[in-house]
C-alpha cells in the first residue's frame, strides 16, 4: 500500500470540505499556521536563554571550598 494518488485525495479533501465547510478550513489552517509560528519563536528564545546561561562561569570548588576567582567580594561603608 503506498502513497494515495490523485483520484484518493480528492475524495479526502471533498470529504473534508462536506465535515467541516470551505469557510472553516482556511480559519484551521490559519491557526495551525500560528502554532507552528509560536513554537519556532519559543524554540528560538529557549536556545538564546541556553546560550546565555552556557556563558555565565560555573562555581569550581576544591575541598569544599570556592576557589578565589570564584569568592563573592562583599564591600564595607565608611
Amino acid at each position: 500500500m503506498g502513497m494515495p494518488g490523485g483520484t484518493e485525495l480528492l475524495i479526502i479533501f471533498g470529504i473534508v470540505v462536506l465535515l467541516f465547510g470551505a469557510k472553516k478550513i482556511p480559519e484551521l489552517a490559519k491557526g495551525f499556521g500560528k502554532g507552528i509560528k509560536n513554537f519556532k519563536q519559543e524554540m528560538k528564545e529557549v536556545d538564546e536563554i541556553e546560550t546565555a546561561s552556557a556563558d555565565v562561569p560555573k562555581k569550581v570548588e576544591t575541598n569544599g571550598e570556592a576557589t578565589p576567582a570564584e569568592t563573592p567580594k562583599t564591600t564595607t561603608q565608611a
